[in-house]
């Protein structure tokens, strides 16, 4: 088993090279659906456990989205933010049409709040309240058609199970739902996320291969099979995503360096080699969830 500093430093190392292949064939629209953006000209929160780097929209756009040949992007406002959404708003405002947003609220936001976000983009919230506050911020978020994002451990989802089935809006799980390993596909985690999946109401992202790995690169072999379960599963409602600038790599008591990305997207073909299926997963299914017009997709820079 590779301990966490080892997984890490592998990684670094594997994901250095600027080769990659995936992005030769990149379809127009093809979308990175969880990108965060560290502005220096937005106040970290002064308690926040991770202060990485600056990683701005010229950052990403210079060493993601133009050498992948991507069209569109996702910006999540980070915890290193709180529910300050200043730099995701701004984010998604400098890159227009191509961008979407998911924020970060208080259970008792107002709905003067929720409206100025909407206005903005924000199509969705990520959220860490109790059972109760979690129907109670759901049924007000149904009539905007957002979703709940959920970044928790595959063992909380499954506390959470019964509160989740009966919630009126979509919810989307980060990075594969961080099912613990090696459990994997034999965890309670795993087996809540298969009926989530199940009632057509769930999305989730193959994102994030290396967060709970113990395999490790260049293959991740345990969560690249989570991976390939959930998209014969449910392919109709899976996400691919970077994860840029890979705020729990580059920040935290043992920060590394920031890895290439185009690996991960070379990682994504392999779980997906049928090219109509990538295209549904990197266009398709970001468009039905995050409202991206079919009939203006951009051509990948």
């Amino acid at each position: 088993m590779l301990s966490r500093r080892a997984t890490l430093g592998g990684l670094s190392a594997a994901l250095a090279s600027p080769a990659f292949a995936a992005s030769s064939a990149m379809p127009a629209g093809a979308c990175d659906t969880h990108v965060h953006i560290y502005d220096a000209r937005f106040p970290y929160k002064p308690d926040a456990a991770l202060k990485p780097k600056p990683g701005d929209v010229p950052d990403y756009l210079r060493d993601v989205q133009r050498p992948l040949h991507l069209s569109r992007a996702v910006i999540l406002t980070p915890s290193t933010y709180g529910t300050d959404n200043r730099c995701t708003l701004d984010a998604v405002k400098r890159l227009g049409d191509a961008a979407r947003g998911v924020g970060v609220v208080a259970a008792d936001v107002s709905d003067a709040e929720l409206k100025f976000l909407n206005a903005g983009g924000i199509r969705g919230v990520r959220l860490g309240f109790g059972p109760e506050q979690l129907t109670a911020i759901s049924r007000r978020l149904e009539p905007l058609g957002w979703h709940m994002q959920f970044f928790r451990p595959a063992a909380e989802i499954a506390a959470l199970e019964q509160t989740l089935l009966a919630l009126p809006t979509p919810i989307v799980l980060d990075h594969l739902g961080h099912v613990e390993m090696p459990g994997g596909m034999n965890s309670p985690g795993y087996k809540t996320i298969r009926k989530l999946l199940d009632t057509g109401r769930c999305w989730i992202k193959v994102s994030g291969a290396y967060i709970d790995s113990k395999s490790g690169p260049p293959d991740y072999a345990d969560t690249s099979a989570l991976a390939k379960s959930y998209i014969a599963a449910a392919p109709e409602r899976c996400l691919w995503a970077s994860n840029w600038p890979y705020p729990d790599v580059t920040a935290g008591q043992n920060p590394q360096p920031r890895p290439a990305t185009g690996p991960f997207l070379d990682l994504f073909a392999r779980w997906v080699p049928d090219e109509k299926l990538r295209h549904r997963i990197l266009v398709e299914n970001p468009e039905t969830l995050y409202g991206f017009d079919p009939k203006k997709r951009p051509k990948p820079a």
